[in-house]
């Protein structure tokens, strides 16, 4: 079936239009990370003010010490050139509000893409690197705002969930892009849809969970201070990524056996070795260590994290290495 090149192109448009809007977003939760982050500093150095007063000047000293705990919110938050942000929220409140409202705005531009580019070829848009690393990144965006929905207090780790996907979506636009085009007749199975859309899901949901990992072992191996204050509590970090592994793990394991039964209907056996479905396996068996560790006394904390970010590496590794580097039978790429 022919290619629909003006849906092709609104496609592109709306890719390129989420990449910005998901960057704007980041921007914003940087904005609001600074800010609460100079107002935390101005409250610790107000309390340690307090604490060094001698016993004889407390007195004298109280008012002083009680206004400029009042005024740490507008002194870090606010412009010199205005008292006040205006009625309400406060402004790192407002820059964190509208970060996740360009989230959301960006993924529902990020949608639009990816079901244009589905009609504009004619079948699941999920082809080649370019179309599963968008994919991913989407899957990896819902998983984020769902995760925002029940923690609202997760927020601070707005920017540090966005980084990744905006270096993954910028090599998918430039790198890895390919214009719109048919899958070979090997691709051209209802597998494509079962197996590349369960992958998708739980890299993406991995993807955030690695990332909170990555933020808990920062936080637990550090002395305290710095940008790490305005992260939520390491217990909150560490719950979070193990639900969300939890959660994918099955996901990743009926992709992997819908895997193999498209590789004997389409190859004539389940399981050959093939570079991809090695690592494959060596990824699922890094994430079934990690769900062991986590429930493993010693384990469950600092131990179980690192493993959960090797998880993440090998995930990784398996996406970019195995697919432009190495020769087997799953080179659908479509770059070089």
């Amino acid at each position: 079936m022919p290619v629909n090149e003006t849906l092709a192109t609104y496609s592109d448009y709306a890719f390129h239009s989420a990449v910005g809007i998901y960057l704007l977003a980041m921007a914003l939760h940087l904005g609001e990370y600074a800010r609460v982050r100079v107002r935390a500093v101005l409250a610790k150095e107000a309390v340690l003010a307090k604490e060094a007063v001698p016993a004889g000047a407390v007195a004298d000293s109280a008012a002083t010490v009680a206004e400029s705990a009042a005024n740490v919110d507008n002194s870090a938050s606010m412009p010199p050139e205005s008292a006040s942000p205006g009625p309400g929220r406060s402004w790192p409140e407002r820059f964190g509000r509208m970060a996740v409202a360009l989230t959301i705005l960006g993924a529902l531009v990020h949608i639009a893409s990816v079901v244009i580019r589905g009609f504009a070829v004619a079948r699941w848009p999920w082809g080649n690197m370019y179309e599963f690393i968008s994919a991913v990144c989407l899957m990896a965006v819902l998983t984020w705002l769902y995760v925002l929905r029940r923690n609202p207090g997760m927020r601070p780790l707005g920017a540090f969930v966005l980084l990744p996907v905006e270096v993954l979506l910028f090599l998918a636009g430039s790198a890895l892009y390919v214009q719109a085009a048919p899958v070979m007749p090997a691709l051209q199975s209802y597998w494509l849809t079962i197996h590349v859309t369960a992958v998708s899901l739980a890299s993406g949901l991995l993807m955030v969970a690695g990332v909170t990992s990555v933020l808990f072992l920062v936080r637990r191996h550090s002395h305290g201070g710095g940008f790490l204050d305005v992260l939520p509590a390491t217990e909150t970090l560490d719950r979070a990524a193990y639900r969300l592994t939890i959660f994918a793990f099955p996901l990743y394991t009926f992709a992997v056996i819908a895997g193999a039964i498209w590789a004997e209907a389409a190859w004539g056996r389940f399981w050959g070795w093939d570079p991809k479905e090695t690592v494959a396996f060596i990824v699922w068996v890094v994430y079934a260590c990690y769900l062991h560790a986590r429930a493993t006394a010693g384990w469950r904390t600092g131990g179980a994290a690192w493993i959960n970010v090797v998880g993440l590496i090998a995930m990784l590794f398996n996406l970019f290495f195995i697919n432009l580097v190495t020769t087997g039978l799953h080179s659908y790429a479509g770059v070089g």
